[in-house]
């Protein structure tokens, strides 16, 4: 097929900035074009006065503290608004500035309350820093300011306070929320001596679009915005940056302290994935770790059904190396295994995979990447050649069209969504194919250009008829594929996708997305400039999620979209070391950086390191443990970090599986779901407890520092050395940074990578090796990994699981801002103040014929199972379309998932599930058996003394 000829897709020459040279304080300064004068005096090491500008917003100019005098201009221009100019000569400390500085001090001191020394701010406060400065010393107009008498204290947000009081009206909390989060929550009303901060239409901070994020509160250079702690516990004394471990976002925080407590999560300004910004989880929601359900004890039990016993740590990990030692004796070696957690660090994941390989002796390890974005890992593999996102987050702001397929930035991602909406009132444009409304597709200053409201499970189908759009009316990017690509299975692809059956009208009636809509959004795609795609669990978790991971590789091929700023295919990983998880050799069939059992010189490189030899034979997935464990021949398993009866699909079935094993070790922060099952429970230590690294969806390695000592004595890590030692097998690190050690030695990918670079450069992205010792950005900019890239035949394959009279409705699911996966952590916070029960979204059509009102009980009911939970109406969603999410345990929402899953990876298909909707007012019969069984089963029988 002959192709027209590519638009010019090359990167343009990044030209050296304009420098300009001028004077301050007779100091010649050169900076780049552009520079304001503030800033060229900090590059000067001269510092002005100020209260309104912060390195982290824009220039306001209101606060007139920064004021300076310019050599031949009238006036007294602010600098932190004023740029600089060749041949200037700027004074910034003269006896003019010095009175007028003063004077304004006195207006904002003079209409604030005179109550320093009880101020939860004290020693934190900029205000008293600036009087300082400037030196003040006494207020000529008394203290009797406006502000005295404006509103009370807003304590309605579970984490921050705001005293209007306090307030100096300086905007920067209003900015914060406009340009670092962009949700425009906060507004200034009023005018002059009576103007002030509102939140929404001044009815409170939590009753407002207020998302928690913590800009203003970090913003504010008073006590106006204070976090709660603060004022409990005063300011911190010491602090300690290490990394979030929520999200794939991968936010760098300081964790600032009083002697080993915790006081306050600061966003890290030099986080490389977050520079300066957080959300409601990462910001306030870390007092889990602290939380009275904390399990800091080992316990042990002979049966599911008996009490807990506390025991110690010599007793629980010798019982339990005795049990699987007992198990392989009698069922086999292959008879047990084990589950990696995308939660704890890449040290403790790389030694549960060693352990299972070299000690237990087989492969049967998996991760839980098994069910969230394994077709990630097989279809970029497959594609480009490496299994995981081609770029870094800042790319975004080079991005001309945004395109977010089945993912929910600002849910689920909200850090990066801040920096996307930031590029789409930049002007870029955007693309949104989702089910649901979610909020990219309209909320403040952004609308999406196209909204593919498609029908779940029939992405693929959409994503062949953009390609089919592209291909045939000649906007494909001919010469890019013709120098990067294999040509012959792009020819052979090309013939296939231009196949009338894949144009947007031949699937409009599976897709339920207008043909011309598709065809909008592809021409934007491959016309609009630089694009990139950022995708979630709405791509992967459907029976073709390799598929339309391939497919949307192919779309970026097709139109040069790899391997350049502003462009790529990027997963936004679900928790905050998925990606590590993977990489750290967590699936049954690869060891580290993605390297196949079965090969030899792989395996002996291992086994030469590690003393042993290894099995050749890829083990078994957790679908498979299950299945195994249901027909008898899988008899044991240790699961790190992990709630697999919570989070994974067809609940029964998991539970049947893990009831029906002799012995299932749980390590964890909390007797979780899957601890109902377990015969011995390990404690776990949260990431304020842990030293070692996390790998966050861009594939950058950051590290994650002590701040407290593990609550149960040990970290994670030295629980995996201790219970390998005990089944024969033993480790001798002495410092998480002997495993990285050994993971850059056997990992080509991770080759440069030790905890002194990380501390030299902050972080960075893998590869860093010899040819990139400082890590990888973007990949594939000259080539691909696999050397071309290989466009793949994607077929549309309807799932098997299909509505009828029966079931009529598609339930799809997800996640909440303030909640997180299974809410072991979030509902042990103030966060449950948001979101205190799981809800079934359904349209209004739906509701209205099957009589049900907003807040009713309904029941959910797949062929898998029944549960029961309110109703939400909304039109969000589209007719025959419900929705719900799967953090509240006594929710139970996966009781109806299925048991449907990925071809390639057996990734579950969590969003497609055929149910029916009718009202009730009872709990269903399974969520009547897990209150019983949770009472039975979280019995902890103490020692008498301790109990006292």
């Amino acid at each position: 097929m002959a192709l027209v000829t590519e638009q010019d897709f090359g990167t343009p020459a990044r030209l050296s900035p304009t420098l300009v040279t001028l004077e301050i304080d007779g100091q010649i300064v050169t900076v780049p074009a552009g520079t304001s004068v503030m800033r060229a005096a900090a590059e000067a090491e001269t510092a002005i006065p100020k209260l309104c500008a912060t390195d982290s917003l824009e220039p306001f100019g209101s606060c007139r503290l920064c004021v300076v005098e310019i050599e031949g201009r009238r006036g007294t221009p602010a600098s932190c608004t004023t740029p600089v100019e060749p041949g200037m000569k700027v004074r910034t400390q003269t006896p003019k500035l010095a009175k007028l500085r003063r004077n304004v001090m006195e207006l904002y001191i003079s209409d604030h309350p005179l109550d320093c020394l009880t101020c939860g701010a004290n020693g934190d406060c900029e205000l008293q820093d600036m009087a300082g400065v400037v030196g003040l010393r006494e207020v000529r107009y008394g203290y009797d300011g406006a502000n005295h008498l404006v509103g009370e204290k807003d304590t309605s947000n579970p984490y921050f306070t705001f005293d209007p009081t306090k307030c100096i009206v300086c905007s920067r909390c209003v900015r914060a929320c406009e340009e670092v989060q962009g949700t425009f929550a906060l507004t200034i009303d009023g005018r002059g001596f009576a103007s002030f901060v509102s939140a929404g239409q001044d009815d409170g901070f939590k009753e407002s679009e207020c998302v928690s994020c913590g800009a203003c509160v970090q913003a504010c250079p008073t006590a106006t915005l204070i976090e709660n702690t603060i004022i409990e516990a005063g300011q911190p004394e010491h602090s300690v940056v290490t990394t979030c471990a929520y999200c794939g976002v991968g936010c760098a925080f300081t964790a600032e302290m009083q002697g080993t407590e915790v006081v306050r999560m600061t966003p890290y300004k030099d986080g490389k994935a977050n520079h300066g910004h957080s959300c409601v989880k990462g910001r306030f929601a870390w007092g889990y770790a602290t939380h009275k359900d904390r399990i800091t004890k080992p316990m042990i039990r002979k049966q599911i059904t008996d009490p807990w016993r506390e025991v110690s740590w010599e007793e629980a990990i010798a019982y339990a190396a005795s049990e699987l030692k007992r198990i392989q004796a009698t069922y086999g070696r292959d008879s047990i295994g084990g589950i990696t957690s995308s939660r704890c660090t890449n040290e403790e994941t790389f030694l549960v995979q060693k352990m299972i390989r070299a000690g237990f002796g087989n492969n049967n390890v998996d991760t839980c990447a098994r069910v969230c974005h394994s077709p990630t890992g097989y279809g970029l593999g497959q594609t480009f050649g490496t299994s995981a996102g081609t770029q870094d987050f800042d790319s975004v702001d080079e991005t001309d069209v945004i395109m977010v397929i089945g993912a929910n930035p600002t849910d689920a991602h909200p850090v990066f969504a801040s920096r996307m909406k930031r590029r789409l009132r930049q002007g870029a444009r955007l693309i949104v194919a989702d089910p649901r409304r979610i909020d990219l597709v309209k909320s403040a200053h952004i609308k999406a250009d196209h909204h593919l409201p498609l029908k779940p499970g029939t992405n693929v189908a959409i994503v062949n008829a953009m390609a089919h759009v592209i291909v045939t009316e000649g906007l494909a990017a001919d010469d890019y594929i013709r120098e990067r690509c294999d040509l012959p299975e792009f020819s052979r692809w090309a013939a296939f996708i231009a196949d009338p059956r894949h144009s947007p009208e031949a699937v409009e009636s599976l897709t339920g997305v207008p043909a011309a809509e598709v065809r909008g959004a592809a021409r934007l795609y491959a016309t609009g400039g630089r694009a990139a795609i950022y995708y979630g669990l709405g791509v992967t978790e459907h029976s073709q999620g390799s598929t339309m991971v391939m497919g949307m590789a192919n779309l970026a091929m097709l139109t040069g979209n790899i391997g350049r700023r502003g462009v790529g295919v990027n997963p936004l990983r679900g928790q905050n070391n998925v990606q590590g998880a993977c990489d750290m050799g967590s699936f049954p069939h690869e060891f580290t950086g993605y390297r196949h059992v079965s090969d030899t010189n792989t395996r002996q490189l291992f086994e030469a390191m590690w003393g042993v030899p290894l099995s050749a034979e890829p083990g078994l997935r957790i679908p498979n443990m299950l299945d195994a464990a249901v027909e008898g021949t899988y008899k044991g398993i240790y699961i790190q970090g992990e709630d697999i009866a919570q989070s994974d699909p067809d609940v029964k079935h998991v539970t049947a599986g893990l009831a029906a094993m002799e012995c299932v070790i749980v390590q964890d922060l909390f007797l979780n779901e899957t601890a109902s099952y377990a015969h011995v429970f390990l404690p776990g230590s949260s990431f304020l407890e842990k030293d070692g690294t996390f790998t966050n969806a861009e594939r950058r390695i950051s590290r994650v520092r002590r701040a407290i000592p593990p609550k149960a004595g040990y970290a994670d890590w030295q629980v995996t050395m201790m219970l390998s030692e005990a089944l024969g097998y033993k480790m001798g690190y002495t410092h998480p940074s002997e495993i990285m050690d050994e993971i850059a030695r056997t990992t080509p990918t991770f080759k440069n990578v030790s905890y002194q670079r990380l501390e030299e450069l902050g972080s960075v992205q893998w590869p860093c090796n010899d040819a990139a010792p400082e890590g990888t950005p973007i990949m594939h900019i000259d080539r691909f990994v696999r050397g071309q890239g290989r466009f793949m035949i994607t077929e549309f394959v309807p799932t098997d699981e299909r509505t009828g009279p029966r079931f009529p409705l598609v339930l799809t699911t997800g996640r909440i801002l303030s909640q997180y996966n299974v809410g072991a952590q979030t509902r042990r916070t103030d966060n449950i103040a948001w979101h205190d029960e799981d809800l079934l979204e359904i349209h209004p059509s739906d509701a209205e014929n099957r009589g049900i009102r907003d807040g009713e009980w309904v029941a959910l009911h797949s062929r898998s199972g029944e549960i029961s939970l309110r109703a939400r109406i909304s039109d969000r969603m589209q007719p025959g379309v419900v929705y719900t999410t799967f953090h509240h345990a006594e929710t139970g929402a996966n009781v109806v998932t299925t048991d449907y899953s990925d071809w390639a990876t057996n990734c579950p298909e969590y969003k497609v599930t055929a149910v029916q909707v009718r009202r009730v007012n009872h709990l269903s019969d399974w969520q009547v058996g897990y209150h019983e069984m949770r009472e039975k089963t979280i019995q902890i029988e103490r020692p008498r003394d301790a109990a006292e």
